[in-house]
Order: C-alpha cells, then sequence, then structure tokens
C-alpha cells in the first residue's frame, strides 16, 4: 500500500503519481491532510444544497481548496485547522452531509477517476483566483456557487459524458473567473501599460517578493516606502512593474531571478527576505530559510508567517485562530493593511548587497519587457491588423505556461527563436522566462514578444483573440494564432479547461501530458478538440505553419 498519491502535477513521479514523497517536497503526512481536506469541502459543498452557505464558508471553500494547490501548503497543523473550520461549518449548515471517502478520492473506473480528478484540479486552480479578486473587494456569485456546485459533484456518480458536460461548463465559468480578477486588478492598480524592468540589484537593503497576490505588493511598497529598502518582483509578480499605482513607487526597482522551480539556487544566501503570497514554494535551504516569510494560505512548518490584518492574536478561539492565520472570517474591511514589519525589520538586519549586482536570464539578457495586457495590445489593434492585412506578421504564437524543472523545457526557448521572423510571440505566466530576456526585434514598431502578465492573464489573450476574430470577421480558431502551451500546476488545468469549453482546437502542450487524463480521455480532447502534445521545435513550427 502506497504512502500517498498525488500526481496533480507535471513532474509527478514516474510521469504516473507520487506515492512515497511528493517530488514537490510533500511529506506523505501532508498529502493525506489535503485529501481529508478535499473530502471535507465535498462534505461542505453537499451541505450548502440545502441551506445558504455564509461568508466564512465561501472564504473556507476558496482557501481550502487553493491550500492544496502544488507548493503552496507544506504545514500539516494548518491545514487541520482548516479541516476543523470546515468540518464546524458544514455541521452548522447540515449537520446530516457527509464527507467524502478519503478512500475513495483517486480510486475507480480509470477514466471516471480521469473525469472527476480534472474537474478538481481545475477547481482547485479557479479558487486561486477567485481569492486573489476577494481580497480585492471583489466577488461574483455564479462563481461562487459553481465552487460548492462543482464540489458536490465530485462525490456524485455521473455518466463520461455528463463529466466532460460539467468540465466546459465549469470551464465557461473559469472564464468569468478570471475576468474578474482581471477586473480587480485593473480597477485597484489600473491598465497595465508597455514597461521595461531591469536585472540590476541596487546596492543596500532590498525584499524579494514572489507568487501572485498584487494587493500584498501594493501593501508592502506602502509599509517600505521612504525606509531605504528597495522591492524587486520575482517569477509571476514581473508584471507589477506595469501597472501604473504600483510603478508608482521609485523603490519598486526591478526583477530578481527567473521562474519558482529556480529559487533553491537563486535565493542562496541572499542578503534579503523573500515574501511568498500564494504557490510556488518550495522546501527551503538552510542558507535562506530564516530569511522567508509567508503570507496568507502559504505555509511552511517553522517559517515565518505574516499575518492577517484583522487576526486577534490573544484570542484561543478556533475562528480567531483562523483569522490570524488565513485571514478569513472577519466582519471587517479585507483591504485593511497587513503589518509587515517582521519582513521590514529583517531587510534593514541583513542589508543587502555592498555595491550593486547584476543578474541576467537564463539566455543573458539584463532587461524585460511585460505590460502588454488587453487594454494595450488592443489599444494599437489598429496596427497590428494593418500588419497582418500587409503580411507583415504571418503568425501569431501564444507560447508561455507554468514553468518546471523537467527536462525538455528549453523546447520553449527553441520554439521562440526558431519561429520565423514575421511571427509575433505573445507568452504569459512563468513559462516566459525560458526566452523573456531574449531580444528578437520587432515588427513595424510592434515587439516580436509581447509578455501579457501572469497565468490568469489568459483572459487577456482570449479577449485580444476574439477582438482580432472580429476585426477579420472569423471564428478565433481561423485566424493565424496558435497557442503552444506549457503546464505544471492546477491553474494551468482551469486555464485549458476554459480554452477548451471556448472551442479553442490544436493547443499544443507539453512537456508531457498530465498523468490524470487516461488514456480514453486523452483521446476524446483529441479528437475533440484536436490537443496536440509537442514534438520537436522545428517539427511542430513547420506543421502550424503549413496548415
Amino acid at each position: 500500500m502506497s504512502d500517498m498519491f498525488c500526481f496533480q502535477c507535471e513532474q509527478t513521479a514516474g510521469g504516473k503519481g507520487c506515492t512515497k514523497v511528493g517530488v514537490c517536497g510533500k511529506s506523505p503526512e501532508v498529502a493525506n491532510k489535503q485529501d481529508e481536506l478535499t473530502c471535507a469541502l465535498v462534505g461542505l459543498g453537499r451541505a450548502a444544497a440545502k441551506n445558504t452557505p455564509s461568508k466564512l464558508a465561501d472564504e473556507l471553500m476558496m482557501l481550502g481548496l487553493f491550500a492544496t494547490i502544488t507548493n503552496v501548503n507544506f504545514d500539516k497543523l494548518r491545514i487541520n485547522e482548516l479541516i476543523n473550520l470546515i468540518k464546524d461549518e458544514k455541521n452548522k449548515l447540515d449537520s446530516s452531509a457527509k464527507d467524502f471517502p478519503v478512500n475513495d478520492l483517486w480510486t475507480g473506473n480509470e477514466d471516471i477517476v480521469s473525469l472527476r480528478s480534472t474537474l478538481l484540479l481545475g477547481l482547485r486552480g479557479m479558487a486561486a483566483y477567485a481569492w486573489h479578486a476577494y481580497v480585492l473587494d471583489k466577488k461574483d456569485d455564479e462563481v461562487t456557487a459553481w465552487f460548492y456546485k462543482g464540489m458536490r459533484a465530485i462525490g456524485e456518480e455521473h455518466t463520461a459524458e455528463e463529466w466532460l458536460n460539467l468540465l466546459m461548463e465549469f470551464g465557461q465559468i473559469n472564464l468569468k473567473c478570471m475576468g474578474l480578477l482581471d477586473e480587480a486588478n485593473t480597477t485597484a492598480f489600473g491598465h497595465p501599460v508597455p514597461t521595461k524592468v531591469s536585472t540590476l540589484v541596487e546596492k543596500g537593503p532590498f525584499i524579494v517578493v514572489t507568487g501572485h497576490d498584487l494587493h500584498d505588493l501594493k501593501q508592502l511598497l506602502e509599509q517600505t516606502e521612504g525606509k531605504g529598502i528597495n522591492i524587486y518582483t520575482h517569477s509571476e509578480m514581473l508584471p507589477a512593474h506595469a501597472y501604473p499605482e504600483l510603478k508608482k513607487y521609485a523603490h519598486l526597482k526591478g526583477n530578481f531571478g527567473t521562474a519558482w522551480q529556480n529559487q533553491q539556487k537563486e535565493f542562496d544566501n541572499v542578503p534579503a527576505p523573500i515574501l511568498y503570497t500564494t504557490n510556488c514554494l518550495m522546501p527551503p535551504k538552510l542558507s535562506y530559510a530564516d530569511r522567508i516569510f509567508t503570507t496568507a494560505v502559504v505555509g511552511y512548518p517553522e517559517l515565518k508567517h505574516i499575518p492577517d490584518a484583522n487576526s486577534k492574536k490573544d484570542s484561543s478561539s478556533i475562528l480567531d485562530k483562523a483569522m490570524e492565520l488565513f485571514g478569513i472570517g472577519s466582519k471587517e474591511n479585507k483591504m485593511a493593511q497587513k503589518d509587515f514589519t517582521p519582513i521590514i525589520s529583517k531587510a534593514l538586519e541583513l542589508g543587502g548587497w555592498k555595491e550593486d549586482k547584476q543578474f541576467a536570464g537564463i539566455n543573458g539578457g539584463t532587461e524585460l519587457m511585460t505590460g502588454f495586457a488587453r487594454n494595450a495590445v488592443l489599444g494599437v489593434a489598429d496596427k497590428v491588423i494593418d500588419a497582418v492585412k500587409a503580411g507583415a506578421i504571418k503568425h501569431f504564437f501564444l507560447v508561455g505556461g507554468c514553468d518546471g524543472a523537467r527536462p525538455g523545457r528549453n523546447y520553449y526557448t527553441e520554439f521562440v527563436k526558431k519561429a520565423p521572423k514575421d511571427t509575433v510571440i505573445l507568452t504569459l505566466a512563468c513559462g516566459k522566462y525560458r526566452f523573456n530576456d531574449l531580444n528578437i526585434g520587432d515588427i513595424g514598431g510592434i515587439p516580436r514578444i509581447l509578455d501579457m502578465g501572469q497565468c490568469n492573464d489568459a483572459y487577456s489573450a482570449i479577449q485580444v483573440a476574439v477582438a482580432l476574430a472580429g476585426a477579420f470577421k472569423c471564428g478565433v480558431n481561423d485566424l493565424p494564432l496558435t497557442l503552444v502551451l506549457s503546464w505544471y500546476e492546477q491553474k494551468a488545468v482551469c486555464i485549458l479547461l476554459t480554452l477548451l469549453a471556448l472551442g479553442i482546437k490544436n493547443i499544443y502542450i507539453g512537456p508531457t501530458l498530465p498523468a490524470f487524463l487516461s488514456g480514453n480521455v486523452l483521446n476524446i480532447l483529441v479528437e475533440k478538440f484536436n490537443l496536440k502534445p509537442i514534438s520537436t521545435p522545428e517539427d511542430d513550427i513547420q506543421a502550424i505553419l503549413s496548415r
């Protein structure tokens, strides 16, 4: 009997599933607690079928799913706190509602397990997006209700066709959720504008911020202003430099490092603290563990945690403890300020480097561009359309997604390098670090690499594609546009389901296919959507451009 089972990320052991310890560093104890948490959320979903769930139940549903995403929470004690809260809230709604049996979560008919798991992993990804919007006071009742519906579905029997219908319905809901987050971010921080970002780290105290949460970054910028501390983004936080309400802070200096999987090397003995606002945490090395700070749902045993602004540290009640750890259950404004004093003090204590240090991307480049979200791209849509009509732009490739450590991801670097000079590369998420420091020129003043933002900014890419299709009076699948995606964790799963739900075909995916897709389910997706595993950059480019 295995100690655990997890096949939700691209790097899962043997391409089949982690059974002894997670490749991500997750212990069997944590993996099993996360399964228990998932099954408790099914119970909460069932309980909400008869009675209207509370604000706390909504928060628990989002954070419970968020906590089970790869590289988010490695702390079994904090996960257990969530389980206790969920069970308590479930009993308030309907004490007769049963949790899903833990032993049944990953077992059963192979195809049904595959379909059920695909929905579950998509829900986990959507929960992250919904939470980021929620902390910015944006919530959609239809999205929230679908979490309960989806988790109830996990505990129900469905035919393969019914599961596929649920997946397509979920994909449409996730599009709405990504739109909600887009609205939250642009309302709070303005529309991104094209921005050059340096990889130089200036001498003196500094803080590195990683993850995805722009609200946490804004609070940190406010609290460090005038203190002689510079702020640097890392990985998925790079697009923060393009938001007007964030870029106005002069001490938001640049970007440190590359994608998440390189952190154990890049953070080794760095003389500055690192703030983890969401997932992408790897088990830290001793050389920098003392300078890591987590916040919100992120957790790892013995690391320092920045509590929620509304926490009550002196209370022993389970609800107040949860407020301290996760920032849930408060009747106060979610926009209240966290106290980043501990990380500020650590930055001043460590002092940073004594001289400026120039870093570079994986291809040697020292300057990055970001900020080409939907508003920026559609602002020059006339130039793009004219370039296509004139034959100056022959094809668009959306090359992006999650990065990771598995061999074969240099495919994406080589794909961009080998893409013909009359093509444009749209990109998003941390997969762009494979090539975003390359200088491959422009077409009539339009940069050939357009960084659209974080993974959730797939919404921007979809809006651009829809607008172009409208301009050319054709369907999205008829555009000279091909998606070449890399995946690692569950947010990539929910984005893929959204793309499929929109009927987008001929998507290339790699570097490997998900272990949770059974052969029969994969065949259905290939037949219905012409989903394609990547091969070689040369062969794939030739096949795409010869269609």
